[in-house]
């Protein structure tokens, strides 16, 4: 039987000859299910629909976007699972582009011109290293990670030849899980055994997730100054500047970067809002027109990348090119979520730097009422246009506004940001009644919670804090309680496929809201203990 046969395919290509070409190629290696993509957005439709087995992308996309933009995209927003092959399909001139994103590697590289015995070589070696990491890749994929590290040390016995492969998935996850200190060990094993540069840079990032700053610090330089390509590194280094509160070296490393790799958007981002807090609005504004450009052509684009624009090109005095960022934005996202709010925070800034108190008072009635629609709006946005409220005398509609972003503040720091909006402009009593306030809420929240959950109305408990989640989706404790109420009434009233997919997704909320919070272990072990109770999930044969 042909390895290959039932595998499916997905085919990025944007000029019709080559799709059909790569098609025949894939025929004759006894791939049959093909789909084709002729641009990123019409890929991303694709991936949206169904899952592929292997993806093969060209990395000289049309339309402003290339295959590592895309690639970027798909792996943020999850669209392609871990035991997806992508190939990334590039000309030998290109290949030095791709490779310098080293964090975003695709599975293998296809150069071109290329025959259908090369390719079909290069798909076999890579299914060949999945077949061996797939019961790893499920279980991930399952959310049983405990189960997928003891998979990892199975998989070590049993394929030797991939042992360090094995024992890098073992640290990953054990940083998932929140455990920088089980992973620790794990790096150094790996940097005594050979100086894998990737393996420092997992040591350096537990030393980060301890707060050891000026270790990682250490090694992070000495990463960049080896290898002036690993952009893994530069990020890293960048994010523990910024932890010191280092920003001004934090935006010199992720300018270096960008310079490695300049096609990243979400690291362009960070680099244009990074010199913002520096008041290097020079270098904002040149980064942020990057960003808005090459976003244009994702799938993925956010609004409030013409916000922070427009508030760079007001500070230095350009009005009228901020208002055709505004009408850009109108223009190639109206309608969609988030853009009306935007639109209407943006138009404040420039109706205020233009002395139109007329427009401006229309912009933020308008902006006040489109953030009522907008629950995906950020703090920054949100906080931007309370303050532009309180400038001018919206006192209600900022509180209104601030009270949405106190109740989700992760942390005191968040609060404390959230809180200096009021102060600086002389509101402190509402600014200390507004947190009280909100702190409250959330506090009555969970006892409420608490109280079902001890009334043994489990499922009281489920439907109270599931709402408050709905409300409150980045408060860290209330996620987290959320969590433990429903795995407590999986635990005591029986499996119900719908609320394992729930701890499921709020065990993940709560690691990308506060990664290192110490009760993140135990709330995970929980979990993997109802899993085990109700046999739910592969399991590792020893």
């Amino acid at each position: 039987m042909n390895e290959l046969e039932g595998l499916s395919a997905l085919i990025i290509e944007p000029h019709a000859g080559m799709r059909a070409s790569i098609h025949n190629m894939l025929n004759q290696c006894g791939v049959t299910r093909i789909d084709h993509a002729g641009s990123s957005n019409n890929a991303i439709k694709h991936l949206g629909l169904k899952s592929f087995d292997m993806v093969l992308c060209e990395y000289d996309l049309e339309g402003g976007q290339d295959g590592q933009q895309l690639l970027e995209d798909l792996r943020h927003h999850k669209l392609i699972s871990l035991s997806t092959m992508f190939f990334m399909v590039t000309a030998e001139g290109n290949h030095g582009k791709v490779v310098s994103a080293a964090e975003l590697a695709p599975t293998d590289y296809i150069l071109k011109p290329f025959t259908a015995d090369r390719l079909l070589d290069r798909i076999l070696r890579a299914l060949a290293k999945r077949n061996v990491f797939m019961p790893v890749y499920q279980l991930m994929e399952e959310g049983v990670q405990r189960e997928a590290i003891e998979a990892c040390i199975v998989g070590a016995k049993e394929h030797p030849r991939h042992a360090i492969d094995f024992l890098r998935l073992r640290a990953e996850l054990h940083m998932f899980l929140g455990e920088p200190a089980e992973a620790e060990p794990i790096y150094q094993q790996l940097i005594d055994a050979k100086a894998i540069a990737w393996a420092r840079l997992g040591l350096a990032k537990t030393l980060f997730m301890r707060e050891r700053f000026p270790e990682a610090r250490d090694i992070l330089e000495n990463l960049v100054d080896t290898n002036k390509s690993f952009v893994d590194a530069y990020d890293w280094l960048a994010k523990t500047h910024a932890a010191a509160g280092a920003l001004a070296q934090s935006q010199a490393v992720l300018a270096d970067a960008v310079a490695v790799s300049p096609h990243a958007v979400r690291r362009l981002r960070t680099l244009g809002e990074t010199a913002m807090e520096t008041g290097d609005s020079e270098t904002a504004e040149k980064v942020l027109k990057q960003v808005v450009a090459k976003a244009k052509y994702s799938e993925f684009r956010d609004p409030e990348d013409h916000v922070k624009l427009v508030q760079v090109l007001v500070k230095r005095g350009d009005p009228e090119q901020a208002s055709a960022v505004i009408r850009d934005l109108d223009r190639s996202m109206g309608g969609r979520k988030n853009t009306a709010a935007c639109s209407a925070v943006a138009s404040c800034l420039v109706h205020e730097h233009t002395g139109d108190g007329k427009r401006l008072a229309e912009s933020l009635d308008a902006a006040l009422a489109a953030s009522k629609d907008a629950p995906g709006l950020s703090p920054h946005v949100k906080m931007e246009l309370a303050r532009k409220c309180l400038q001018h005398d919206k006192v209600d509609g900022a509180a209104e506004v601030m009270r949405d972003v106190m109740r989700n503040s992760p942390d005191n720091a968040a609060m404390a940001r959230a809180m200096s909006v009021f102060e600086q402009a002389g509101r402190g009593e509402l600014a200390l009644a507004l947190a009280q306030e909100t702190r409250q809420e959330v506090v009555d929240l969970v006892a409420q919670g608490a109280v079902r959950a001890q009334q043994r109305d489990f499922r009281g408990a489920v439907d109270l804090m599931t709402e408050a989640v709905g409300k409150l989706p980045d408060n860290p404790q209330v996620v987290f309680n959320a969590a433990v109420a429903v795995l407590k009434c999986l635990d005591n009233e029986g499996w119900d496929e719908r609320l394992g997919k729930s701890a499921q997704q709020l065990i993940g909320a709560m690691r990308r809201l506060d990664p290192v919070n110490p009760k993140l272990p135990a709330l995970a072990g929980l979990h993997q203990q109802i899993l085990k109770k109700y046999d739910k999930g592969a399991r590792v044969k020893a």
